[in-house]
């Protein structure tokens, strides 16, 4: 089909030219393309020869139609000289143009969009390596300023943790002094709070994991196993009676099994009640009891309660030698006495007397003891009472020895009594622990100074161990379960 423009006279672009216009428009301009004067429709009768050339002898340019989009020309027989140019670049009429003039136009270069290089890799993703030697890394390129480090989180709050978690460990020190130098008042005293430590042990502990503090989470781990070791037999258990004793004990009180329930209480210079005495004794089915700081007042108001419908046998001890330590101490039992003492040892704040019962077919050698509080120039009256306790490692019996021993295991004075011949009921028992003062105060009970020691090895195991709480004193009851084998 023909292209419109062919035939369109107005389109002086597409005007055909004749050999005739062809040749005359070469001579008056040699080497240049002819433009038409005007536009005439196409001579449909003219020729020419193939080899046209200009009046001097140059061959005529024909551009090639085809090199410029035009096409054949339409007349039959004649050669293509359709002159094709953009009207941008069309030159006007009559104005020679040059052969270059004609030529085909080059497309305009595509703008260039900028490429990003790639970015250097990190060398945290590098794992430490140089990333400059890596590919898509420009070795010449400046190394990057390292960034400021962050702010650490909970400042503020971790540093006051490591402040609790050192005075935790310098207060757990206490308990390393040696006995020669837990000299005065304060030692003793700070030393009976050790099992309180493993409280900021474990609050720190837990905040430093939060945190992800891994320093001060080791050193509180540190200090919580130290502690924890310290005070494993009260969680992990070592010596515990029967379940046929603790069932034994809890349906009736009688003297002729191998299963005893027992209480000691310190009644506060006589001023506990003597009635919550017998009832708890009636109602937890004791039958042997150890009481401290017993008066003749006292006395005579349990008389009156009835204790001896509980406990038909008792013996108070003597008065002290020298010092009173609050008064006596005294012993009520189901069973019968025999060899009673009532000053066992000389202990010159507090006598202690001691019998002996049957319990299952074991003689028990039963002691309620008092020494005296570490107080201010007593230090001395502290130690003797209880090195004078460890004493009885050296006879042979089935020591039961109940009271308010004014130490906690912690005391390396306590430790020292225990020796390898006692043990503490509630450190073996795995348990817990057992507080027993302050009692009857806004302040919880928070030490644990009045224990149930018996000998290792022989016979008699203690464990199930309850505190209870009797009006009018400051020490809390503390009860529990033997059985002998």
């Amino acid at each position: 089909m023909d292209d419109p423009r062919r035939t369109n006279p107005s389109d002086a672009q597409w005007a055909p030219m004749s050999d005739e216009a062809w040749a005359e428009a070469s001579a008056a301009s040699p080497g240049t393309p002819p433009v038409p004067d005007t536009v005439s429709a196409p001579d449909s009768n003219a020729t020419a020869p193939s080899n046209a050339s200009t009046a001097n002898g140059a061959p005529a340019y024909r551009p090639s139609a085809y090199a410029h989009g035009a096409g054949a020309q339409a007349a039959e027989g004649l050669p293509d000289r359709t002159r094709i140019a953009p009207a941008s670049l069309r030159p006007l009429a009559h104005v020679p143009v040059s052969p270059s003039d004609t030529a085909p136009q080059r497309m305009p270069r595509a703008a260039q969009v900028p490429v990003e290089s790639p970015r250097p890799l990190r060398e945290s993703v590098l794992g430490g390596r140089d990333g400059a030697t890596l590919p898509g890394n420009d070795p010449h390129r400046p190394a990057r300023e390292p960034r400021p480090p962050k702010p650490a989180r909970h400042g503020c709050a971790a540093a006051l943790l490591w402040l609790i978690v050192l005075a935790t460990i310098a207060f757990m020190g206490l308990r390393l002094i040696p006995l020669d130098h837990s000299t005065g008042r304060m030692v003793p005293e700070l030393v009976s709070f050790m099992p309180l430590a493993l409280v900021p042990s474990i609050f720190c502990l837990v905040l430093a994991a939060l945190w992800r503090r891994r320093i001060l989470f080791v050193v509180c781990a540190l200090a919580l196993g130290v502690n924890g070791w310290w005070h494993a037999g009260y969680l992990i258990p070592t010596a515990r009676v029967s379940r046929a004793a603790e069932t034994a004990v809890a349906s009736s009180s009688t003297t002729d099994d191998a299963y005893a329930r027992i209480m000691t209480v310190n009644t506060l210079n006589g001023s506990a009640s003597a009635q919550e005495i017998v009832d708890t004794c009636r109602a937890q089915h004791v039958e042997v009891l150890c009481l401290q700081e017993l008066t003749t007042t006292m006395v005579n108001d349990l008389l009156a309660a009835g204790i001896t419908d509980v406990l038909p046998h008792y013996i108070v001890s003597d008065e002290a030698s020298a010092i009173s330590n609050g008064g006596r101490n005294g012993i009520f039992t189901a069973a019968s006495m025999s060899n009673v003492s009532y000053n066992l040892l000389p202990i010159e704040t507090s006598s202690m007397p001691a019998v002996d019962i049957q319990i299952g077919g074991t003689t028990v050698r039963v002691v309620s003891v008092h020494p005296n509080s570490p107080t201010r120039g007593a230090q001395d009256l502290w130690n003797e009472g209880l090195s004078v306790i460890g004493t009885l490692s050296n006879y042979d019996h089935a020591y039961l020895v109940m009271g308010d021993f004014n130490s906690t295991w912690d005391h390396a004075r306590f430790r020292e009594l225990l020796g390898s011949t006692f043990v503490d009921a509630s450190e073996q028992a795995g348990e817990g622990f057992h507080m027993t003062y302050p009692a009857n105060s806004a302040i919880p009970s928070i030490i644990e100074i009045d224990h149930i020691v018996y000998s290792k090895n022989s016979g008699i195991t203690v464990s199930s161990l309850q505190t209870v709480e009797i009006a009018g004193t400051d020490h809390q009851a503390l009860l529990a379960t033997l059985e002998a084998s």
